[in-house]
């Protein structure tokens, strides 16, 4: 029985019943084109959350007041809230940490902030200069705050875009403008590039004042809520993570790390952190999708189960005239494996539309790679051959006599 013959004869056998064979193809295409699409999600969205967290800075470490966690404990909650930080702590780390490029403190919290008869109410964040180059912040207009700016106490403010368009609008240039905040009037030097929201909060939504001008005016005090500290190089970030926990645990006097009144996390435990959740949820959306596949294996099994049944005499007739029991398995294998093909052809094509169009629409962010198409692809093949091993098996073991006499 040559190839040509195969590819007629389950032509012939697919197409002589049309939408049977089509709904058997059904499972395989809802299948593949689900686990393609929630595999395509998944890694969007990881690429997403990695762009978002990298665009934080650059080897970026950030050190938070409040209890550290301890060994049997899942959350701290003084983490972010104590008053444990100042600004010597800051100028320590940049005098006498190695291999520590810039570092920036900060005093955040929201406010109402004014200008001219409209109002918004946004992140107000102290810092200082250095907070350009730690979190990699650049200014679209005018020019972002100074040291010289921050120790003068100079009422400055730099405006994230959001901010400035709700402020201003798009008619007015804010540059040079005057906003209000706790009833101090603060001049707005400069118009920051837009970074986009995230879920570590919108920087294009904020407004950025001198430290000196937030501690004295907003918070009465001396205590910083962050302390960014920019490393050299990513291989580093390690060793300067540890030195800086050093440095803190010996300036506050405390001699247990457990009972630390900080906390540090650098870019990439933020980056790990992130990407072990979203794998597993790609993971568990897949194999929820893939649940599927099974059932359209087995609905192939049904298929060709029913097939040989109805087939019976055909097959008793081929054996008689010398068909071997070779040339019947292939036959019935052939059919399942093309069923399963062009199931996960049109699967493939399904998913990757969907996929494309949930990232067109602006749905989700989505990514898709050869991996899963090429998975989905040999998984296809797998099934047709898997579940259809056993109807072929059981068609060449009729016996020719019995089978030109069913009925």
């Amino acid at each position: 029985m040559t190839i040509q013959d195969i590819y007629e004869e389950t032509y012939t056998a697919l197409s002589a019943n049309k939408v049977r064979s089509s709904l058997t193809m059904l499972g395989i295409v809802i299948g593949i084109s689900s686990v393609i699409a929630m595999i395509s999600i998944g890694q969007g969205a990881q690429g997403s959350i990695q762009s978002s967290i990298q665009s934080l800075g650059s080897n970026l470490i950030m050190v938070t007041p409040g209890a550290q966690r301890t060994p049997g404990v899942a959350v701290s909650t003084g983490r972010g809230t104590a008053q444990s930080l100042t600004m010597d702590d800051a100028n320590a780390i940049a005098s006498s940490v190695s291999g520590v490029l810039s570092v920036a403190s900060e005093v955040s919290g929201r406010q109402q902030v004014t200008a001219r008869g409209t109002n918004t109410n946004t992140t107000v964040l102290g810092t200082n200069a250095s907070y350009s180059t730690v979190r990699n912040v650049n200014t679209a207009d005018g020019s972002f705050i100074t040291d010289a700016q921050s120790s003068s106490l100079a009422r400055v403010a730099v405006l994230g875009p959001t901010t400035a368009s709700d402020l201003f609008g798009s008619s007015t240039e804010p540059v040079g403008q005057t906003i209000t905040i706790k009833g101090m009037q603060f001049d707005v030097i400069g118009v920051l590039q837009s970074k986009g929201g995230s879920g570590f909060g919108n920087r294009d939504d904020m407004v950025i004042i001198p430290i000196a001008d937030a501690q004295k005016f907003l918070t009465g005090n001396q205590y910083v809520t962050t302390i960014d500290i920019a490393a050299v190089s990513s291989d580093v970030m390690t060793q300067v993570q540890a030195d800086v926990t050093s440095l803190l645990l010996d300036r506050h006097k405390i001699s247990d790390p457990t009972l630390a009144d900080f906390s540090t996390i650098n870019q990439s435990d933020i980056v790990s952190a992130a990407s072990s959740v979203v794998n597993t949820f790609t993971i568990l959306l897949g194999s929820v999708a893939g649940i599927s596949l099974l059932v359209g294996g087995i609905g192939i099994m049904n298929m060709m189960l029913t097939t040989v049944t109805e087939r019976t005499k055909e097959i008793g007739l081929r054996k008689a005239i010398g068909a071997k029991k070779k040339d019947i398995s292939t036959q019935f294998l052939a059919e399942a494996v093309t069923l399963t093909f062009l199931g996960g052809l049109i699967g493939i094509l399904l998913g990757a539309g969907v996929a494309y169009a949930f990232s067109y629409f602006g749905i989700i962010q989505t990514q898709i790679s050869i991996y899963p198409i090429l998975l989905a692809f040999g998984v296809s093949a797998g099934i047709g051959i898997i579940f259809g091993y056993y109807p072929a098996k059981r068609a060449a073991s009729l016996n020719p006599i019995e089978a030109l006499r069913y009925e």
